[in-house]
């Protein structure tokens, strides 16, 4: 397998040749939700790079959070839609691998980006290793402790590529830690006020809490606001994914830390490399990109709003 570097992705400043525009260059991009801003700020990646190259883009987007039938619905409509490529993250990737593996079948290259889909010939994968970033973040908080405390873990969607690795991160770097107690694990779906919820619940079941652990920004962002109802902001809160809305509470002092995973990054390599694809190039089978630890000392980049970034430059082609 071709696999392109994160040091490799953001150092080249190469840009790929010209190539001939494919005559249609729609482009069906899916994402799992409309309130996680990480997904908001992977849409408005994939627009610019695809403006950047003259193509045209339709989201799919479930209007329920993370809905499995919902966003499999949305597949087989793109199935019979047949676009000129599609950029594919699955909600459950069990449940939605026949369905991508049809519409593969059928002639349209897919790209894989986002969190891994499943046994299916895509052109590309574009993503994170979220097992490294989970176990990275949760060291960070285990020594800002001293090595020693009870921890909350605030899980993602269980049964999701994303959220598992990122709990067996979070597993692992506690099994190097020995001071270190999990006290509670508990899925929150990626989304805000289920982890405020369920922050409230497990507060009223252990009265010290050390620190908490969460796969994504809004959860982080939920605990935060929960810990603060209860007069208990000073538990160190540490995240996944590095939103602006989360970047200004590492700013404020709520989060401690947060581990990139920057889905505008994510949504402009994939999008580039899919037009790429159709045009003729030879484009990377996969390209994993780097995840920086976003604390006070370096937060200033991840503070400005998606809609203001620019995508990096093209990699090479292969």
């Amino acid at each position: 397998m071709r696999r392109v570097t994160a040091a490799l992705v953001l150092a080249t400043m190469l840009a790929a040749p010209p190539t001939a525009r494919a005559a249609d260059e729609t482009i069906a991009a899916f994402s799992k939700n409309q309130v996680d801003p990480h997904f908001e700020g992977l849409r408005i990646g994939v627009d610019q790079a695809a403006a950047a190259l003259g193509a045209t883009v339709r989201h799919y987007v479930p209007t329920r959070p993370n809905n499995i039938a919902e966003a499999t619905s949305q597949l087989e409509d793109v199935v019979a839609a047949h676009p000129a490529a599609a950029l594919f993250m699955a909600v459950d990737a069990r449940a939605q691998l026949p369905g991508v593996q049809r519409l593969i079948a059928s002639g349209v290259p897919v790209v894989n980006y986002n969190d891994r889909a499943g046994d299916a010939p895509f052109v590309s994968y574009v993503g994170q290793d979220d097992f490294a970033l989970g176990k990275a973040i949760a060291l960070h908080l285990f020594d800002h402790l001293g090595g020693r405390g009870g921890v909350v873990i605030l899980e993602g969607v269980r049964g999701s590529t994303t959220g598992d690795d990122r709990r067996r991160g979070f597993e692992a770097a506690a099994r190097e830690r020995p001071g270190i107690r999990i006290l509670a694990s508990q899925p929150a779906n990626f989304q805000r006020l289920p982890a405020l919820q369920a922050m409230e619940n497990i507060m009223q079941r252990y009265p010290r809490i050390d620190g908490v652990i969460a796969a994504a920004d809004a959860m982080a962002l939920g605990a935060v606001e929960a810990l603060a109802a209860a007069g208990r902001a000073n538990v160190p809160v540490v995240s996944i994914n590095g939103v602006p809305e989360a970047v200004e509470a590492v700013r404020d002092g709520r989060i401690l830390a947060i581990a990139e995973f920057n889905g505008f990054r994510i949504g402009c390599v994939a999008a580039n490399l899919a037009i790429r694809h159709l045009r003729g190039e030879n484009v990377p089978r996969e390209v994993l990109l780097p995840g920086a630890i976003i604390t006070r000392a370096n937060m200033a980049e991840w503070l400005v709003p998606f809609a203001q970034r620019r995508c990096p430059p093209p990699i090479p082609a292969t």
